[in-house]
């Protein structure tokens, strides 16, 4: 959790001077993307939350995106990165929000992406970007960590991109 905390209360600077909020939607990340946020102390005055979303009975009902929202859309892949970001924000009513989503390993996916393989999203003020990482390495933990890293700086440059 350690290496995580800088990029952390970078983040969490950035969104308090600007009096913004965040609420976060992982899975792969398997919730150090909003652990290593809320251990930076004065994170409540920007975090709302997150939640693990790690199979299709919680996409529905926590993100409400039904079956039919996903056709064509396959997870591990930045349109869904985007999708749940944008659901999670407008459930939320927060100025931001972030998602992550991939294959930790030591396997791929069933959809055909290796272990390793995660997507990103950012939505906020004005601003959605989406990005993959390939890691190139099946260590689920290694991993789990790769994907938190990425996920917070791509929040970083998003949030430091908009005008304050």
């Amino acid at each position: 959790m350690k290496q995580l905390l800088p990029q952390a209360e970078h983040a969490v600077k950035l969104l308090t001077a600007r009096k913004q909020t965040i609420v976060v939607a992982e899975s792969s990340a398997g919730g150090l993307i909003t652990a290593a946020l809320l251990a930076v102390p004065g994170a409540s005055a920007c975090v709302r939350g997150g939640v693990v979303i790690y199979t299709y009975d919680m996409r529905r009902t926590i993100l409400g995106i039904s079956d039919e929202e996903m056709r064509g859309i396959t997870p591990s892949t930045e349109a869904y990165a985007r999708l749940k970001a944008r659901r999670i924000r407008e459930r939320m009513q927060t100025d931001w929000s972030l998602s992550e989503t991939g294959a930790t390993g030591p396997t791929g996916s069933r959809y055909g992406y290796p272990p390793g393989h995660a997507c990103f999203a950012v939505v906020g003020p004005g601003s959605e970007r989406s990005k993959t990482l390939e890691t190139g390495n099946a260590d689920r933990v290694t991993n789990m960590y790769a994907f938190a890293a990425a996920a917070l700086e791509q929040l970083i440059e998003a949030v430091g991109a908009t005008a304050a």
